[in-house]
């Protein structure tokens, strides 16, 4: 949703399948009039025609037990717990079907429903892993009694609530059991139809004929698929589910349209991707493809509306409008509708609104409309005070306050959190109203922390909590709530960056600012009068693990999968730097924080105290001599600039590389003495990712850091594996391109050293096997590395990291390209681990500077595929340096005493004295850095 937290929005959203076909209170009485007075079981499809997963409470209960004396009893509590759950008294309902099922624990035909029934309950109040149990139980009772198609039916329930949970994989495997996989389909062909498993609920509902079961699996898939980001899957799902199950088709509508808009999204994505990259004919085809999954969203969510209308569906005719209304806000609007038209839609929302029973579409609803803003900043109205709400200030309260009445009468903790805190929101943004501000935002804590039911809204409330705080100048008070905040969202860090592809569209509006604001906290308290040693060391401890925990979230957020996590090293960073092992002797750790207004850097060596400096200018006459953001990242593009167009001049001008030398090294100098120090790991933050710090030049000394330094990066310290590997046997997987290519209607010129880079590689390790031109493509690549183990992975072609996933890829022969996911899928199916490569070497790579994900994609790429180290160009250069540069590092890496840091030092070295050595030898200008600096080691220095 556009006006409140998308992580509220996958459980809300998701669980619409289940909430608007559930009606608990006709239906079961009719039920109960069976049961009761003709005691005979009734149609089974006949039960599912007013709602997909609606199962009678009574009917296996009371059939066969007609003599027990507990009956009497166990009846009277489900009845009861049925009017509960009428009532939307949600925990009595719990309270008496508990005890129904605890007195009556050997009957799985009756169990079977109370279970099923219990984590509907348990999911209104919010705990989804509690009903996960009850679903669990109530599959095993109903494979006990051999009533499959029911259990067919109750594993698409638990898919929908692992969707809930932000799991959509786990709900994949239940309703299908086979994950489509895009990697392998035909390039701009839609993936492969994939049969489900037999034991998937798709296919049990298939086996039976249930239709109802059927459209249920498919309208989950379809949402599950989307959740990943593959919305071409899930609109083929949803297609089908259409054909299958047309009485209720407005809630398959309301699917489609969300995912057209999320693809919407992505394509917008692609264009600038495109546009970045210098592909006009692929932004336009972007932008044109986005415009038009735009339109089909708008046109299924009016025609959801409108169908929803007809039906006097009231509940499902709100979910279309507010759908219409968020399409409208999260894009240009005129792509979808008129202003007329926009005011409408608000218009008709608002008398609906009035007519909702209590919901929590009725809840959400009025909130999503309160916040309603004509020019939206993100994704989350919760992270900033909005300027341009639609409605007066006056209807807005009123809405707020509707909404936290009807949360009351729902007894539901989630609501109350949520309806709470948005007004909460509404006072912190009204001057001098911190009390009220704050007053109900720990409300909305309170009932999000009530048994943890709600904790992705409880970290946005302590962050809430902490800027109101923070305005009543209570700063330690309010960091203490920043910090809980932060260690909420760790805990569900991996299901919400991973839940949905949608959310790296908010992810720098949402996630990151919290964990900028909580490390600004604590260093700004440093700067405050005197702290003692050990708070200090404690604070900066904190500071670490703050900004180590932000680069695995933007890592998992950009790959948008967990896959980093299974390489993460379980030991916080501070542990790791008392490990006395080589990998950390004689090495530093320079981690930079980009915060509001300016940057830090942070020195760690082992077993020494965290150092902190922030970025100074000794020069600036005024006292405040920090530099700022803006100003330090112009200097950052300056450099870069200057080291790309560096090879057009004679000699390199190396003012801006020494004025940064003087702003990030020369604080620390005394600290790495170079007696002590050999090796600079640093870990970057934002822009700085962009440039090779190797090239930053020490004036006093007229030396480039990498003459005093062996110099290597990793995303996190976590995420690297630093231990030397046996290179005496190594084999390698030599592949090349020499001839142009076109991709996506990019031409990739021809690269005429690869042939002698090849041939020196190929001498240098004799144990080899090459891939070249026409025999290098991506399926020539998996069969060879499926026939044997290849430590060293030597691709030397254009490598292109674009600002998304989709854009990243390497150019092979037959104009083909080996994307992110291949290579990983490529890699990822070796064998065992010690199969695992130790180093990936890629060159010619192409970055597009002014968006920082494309270089968090070049330093993720050897951790994502699997492999331990990376050896990767920031820029293309000319292949003929490139070549030269490859081939002095691979001889250097044969010297089982060289580090690959080292290896690529000495080699850089080489060529910065390349006018001291004979022409015949090397080419005197590649002593320009130019030519060596973009060259880069990622990962396991060692």
């Amino acid at each position: 949703m556009n006006t409140k937290n998308k992580y509220i929005k996958i459980l809300f959203s998701a669980r619409r399948w289940m909430q608007m076909l559930l009606k608990v209170g006709s239906f079961c009485k009719r039920l109960i009039y069976f049961a009761t007075q003709q005691h005979q079981k009734p149609n089974r499809h006949h039960k599912f025609i007013k709602g997909l997963f609606l199962t009678t409470l009574l009917i296996s209960l009371l059939l066969g037990q007609v003599g027990s004396a507990q009956t009497p009893n166990v009846t009277s509590l489900v009845e009861q717990g049925i009017k509960d759950y009428e009532a939307g008294n949600f925990f009595n309902a719990i309270k008496h079907w508990q005890e129904a099922l605890n007195q009556d624990k050997n009957n799985p035909s009756a169990t079977a429903v109370v279970n099923e029934n219990l984590a509907r309950a348990y999911q209104q109040i919010g705990e989804n892993k509690t009903a996960i149990a009850s679903l669990s139980a109530a599959i095993n009772d109903y494979s006990a009694v051999g009533n499959i198609q029911q259990v067919g039916r109750m594993k698409s329930e638990l898919a929908q609530v692992y969707s809930n949970l932000g799991q959509p994989r786990k709900a994949i495997a239940l309703l299908c059991g086979k994950l489509v996989d895009k990697s392998k389909s035909p390039e701009n062909q839609p993936s492969q139809e994939v049969k489900c498993t037999p034991e998937s609920a798709a296919q049990i509902a298939t086996k039976y004929n249930d239709k109802s079961g059927q459209v249920a699996a498919l309208g989950i898939l379809g949402e599950a698929y989307r959740l990943i980001g593959d919305y071409d899957q899930a609109i083929e799902y949803l297609h089908q589910a259409q054909q299958l199950y047309p009485a209720y088709d407005f809630l398959v509508l309301n699917s489609l349209g969300n995912a057209h808009k999320s693809r919407a999204q992505l394509r917008e994505l692609q264009a600038d991707s495109a546009n970045k990259a210098g592909i006009l004919s692929k932004e336009n085809e972007f932008n044109q493809k986005s415009l038009e999954d735009y339109r089909e969203a708008h046109q299924y969510f009016e025609k959801s509306t409108q169908l929803a209308s007809d039906q006097k569906q009231t509940l499902a005719k709100m979910r279309g409008l507010l759908n219409l209304i968020q399409l409208a806000s999260q894009t240009n609007r005129s792509k979808v509708m008129n202003d007329r038209e926009f005011n409408k839609t608000v218009d008709d929302a608002l008398k609906v609104l009035e007519t909702l029973p209590d919901s929590a579409t009725k809840v959400y609803g009025a909130i999503d409309l309160a916040y309603l803003q004509s020019d939206a900043k993100g994704n989350s109205p919760f992270t900033y005070c909005p300027n341009s709400r639609i409605l007066p200030d006056a209807d807005v309260l009123s809405l707020l306050h509707k909404s936290v009445a009807t949360s009351k009468n729902l007894q539901d903790n989630r609501l109350l959190s949520y309806s709470n805190g948005a007004l909460g929101h509404f006072w912190e943004c009204e001057p001098k109203k911190e009390t009220e501000a704050l007053k109900y935002t720990q409300t909305a804590i309170v009932a999000a922390d009530n048994k943890l039911s709600a904790k992705d809204s409880l970290y946005l409330w302590e962050w809430q909590a902490g800027r109101i705080l923070d305005k009543q100048n209570r700063k330690e008070e309010a960091i203490a709530s920043y910090q809980r905040a932060f260690d909420t969202l760790e805990d569900i860090r991996s299901d919400i960056l991973t839940a949905e592809r949608d959310v790296q569209f908010d992810f720098r509006d949402v996630v990151r600012p919290l964990y900028r604001t909580l490390a600004q906290s604590r260093l700004d308290l440093l700067a405050v009068g005197a702290i003692a040693d050990e708070r200090r060391a404690n604070e900066l401890s904190e500071v670490v693990k703050t900004i180590d925990a932000l680069k695995l979230a933007e890592l998992q957020n950009y790959f948008g999968n967990d896959c980093i996590l299974s390489v993460l090293n379980p030991k916080p960073v501070g542990e790791l730097l008392k490990d006395n092992s080589v990998a950390f002797q004689n090495t530093g750790f320079l981690s930079s924080i980009i915060l509001e207004g300016k940057t830090g850097i942070l020195l760690q060596l082992p077993n020494q105290a965290t150092k902190f400096k922030w970025i100074e200018d000794s020069n600036q006459e005024d006292t405040n001599k920090i530099v700022s953001s803006d100003t330090l990242q112009k200097k950052i593009a300056e450099f870069r600039t200057g080291l790309v167009k560096g090879e057009e001049l004679i000699n390199y001008d190396t003012t801006t590389a020494a004025q940064l030398y003087d702003w990030i090294i020369r604080p620390f100098a005394e600290d790495i003495k170079p007696e002590k120090i050999k090796t600079l790991v640093f870990i970057q933050d934002g822009f700085l990712r962009s440039v090779p710090m190797a090239a930053l030049y020490d004036n006093q000394e007229h030396k480039y850091l990498v003459e005093t330094y062996a110099i290597a990066t990793t995303p996190s310290l976590r995420l690297s594996t630093p231990k030397a590997s046996d290179r005496s046997t190594q084999k390698a997987l030599i592949l090349g391109l020499t001839e142009t290519a076109t991709i996506d209607g990019k031409i990739f010129d021809a690269l005429s050293a690869v042939p002698d880079e090849i041939s020196a590689i190929k001498s240098i390790f004799p144990r080899h096997t090459d891939l070249i031109d026409e025999n290098f493509f991506p399926e020539s690549f998996q069969k060879t590395l499926d026939k044997s183990t290849y430590p060293i992975v030597h691709i030397a072609s254009h490598a292109q990291f674009g600002i998304i996933p989709e854009d990243t890829f390497i150019v092979t022969g037959k104009n083909q390209k080996l994307t992110i996911g291949q290579l990983e899928n490529s890699l990822r199916n070796l064998n065992s681990k010690s199969d695992s490569v130790e180093l990936l070497t890629l060159t010619a790579c192409e970055t597009a500077f002014g968006d920082d994900r494309a270089t968090l994609g070049l330093a993720g790429v050897a951790l994502q595929v699997g492999v331990k180290s990376a050896i990767a160009s920031l820029w293309s250069v000319t292949d003929e340096s490139t070549s030269e540069l490859v081939k002095a590092f691979y001889t250097n890496y044969r010297n089982a005493g060289m580090s690959i840091a080292e290896a690529l030092q000495k080699a850089q070295i080489r060529m910065i004295h390349a006018k001291k050595l004979p022409p015949s030898e090397i080419n005197p200008s590649y002593d320009n850095p130019a030519y060596w600096a973009p060259m880069i080691a990622i990962g396991n220095w060692l």
